[in-house]
């Protein structure tokens, strides 16, 4: 059963982590490398709706998988320099 995401409402990591069936670490790594936007408000973050809803559009999977390549070429690279 899946969660409707609203637009204006505002969700803790956890929340968005269950609507977008995705692990704790995963959602680390995209408020680190800024493809999530969100608040620290008392040490917690909170993502509005709109994001979670822009995470899953097809132009952020793009700049992901673009991110991701980047990431790899240097990491072999690097190796190769070995």
């Amino acid at each position: 059963m899946s969660q409707e995401i609203k637009q204006n409402a505002v969700y803790t990591t956890s929340e968005a982590e269950k609507i977008l069936k995705i692990s704790n670490s995963t959602i680390k790594r995209l408020l680190k490398n800024g493809l999530l936007r969100a608040n620290k408000v008392g040490g917690q973050y909170r993502i509005l709706g709109k994001e979670l809803l822009r995470i899953v559009s097809p132009k952020v999977e793009q700049k992901a998988i673009k991110s991701y390549l980047n990431i790899k070429k240097k990491v072999v690279n690097k190796i190769n320099k070995w």
